[in-house]
């Protein structure tokens, strides 16, 4: 199935100061999170950012706090955002049937975030390039187990072309200048 900018939301999940820093790659992640934001911004495809417990982890980094605009960010402290009365609420009222997940910890909250999704129904794309854990290992087997589960694993350019759906518009030619 492919990943429709009608059908789906972006969901970036717990980018914040105290994480990102000790994560493997920072720096891929954080530039295919902030290319899925100006993505979903130029597509009209919602975003949702949480953050875990802010109070110790600190908020959504700067990066992306910018590159996210007006989005709505939700504080949590259960793991699969979905737990979370507030941001289950907040997903539920975008009325949309596929969710594009990018953030950290992918083996933890990322993981349980897609679980819960894919519970509830919800087509699950889980950005690889655009998730990390500390460890390799621990990034490993949340794709494997997500894969197992039915979730997509797509790369930030595979759900980026798939919003666009084809080339030749206005969209498409402004996207691929930031890609570039």
């Amino acid at each position: 199935m492919l990943i429709r900018a009608a059908d789906s939301a972006l969901i970036v999940i717990d980018m914040q100061e105290r994480l990102v820093p000790a994560m493997q790659a920072p720096a891929r992640t954080l530039r295919n999170t902030r290319l899925l934001l100006t993505a979903a911004q130029e597509m009209d495809v919602p975003v949702l950012l949480t953050e875990q417990y802010p109070k110790g982890l600190g908020h959504t980094v700067p990066e992306i706090a910018s590159a996210a605009g007006d989005a709505q960010v939700l504080p949590k402290l259960h793991f699969s955002c979905m737990e979370d009365a507030g941001f289950a609420a907040a997903f539920r009222a975008l009325g949309r049937r596929q969710a594009v997940l990018a953030g950290m910890e992918a083996h933890i909250c990322v993981m349980q975030t897609a679980a819960s999704l894919i519970e509830d129904g919800v087509q699950v794309f889980v950005v690889s390039d655009a998730t990390a854990s500390r460890t390799a290992e621990s990034e490993r087997a949340c794709i494997d187990r997500l894969q197992a589960m039915g979730a997509g694993i797509v790369t930030t350019e595979m759900a980026v072309y798939e919003w666009l759906g084809k080339a030749g518009t206005e969209s498409f030619r402004r996207l691929l200048k930031v890609i570039r």
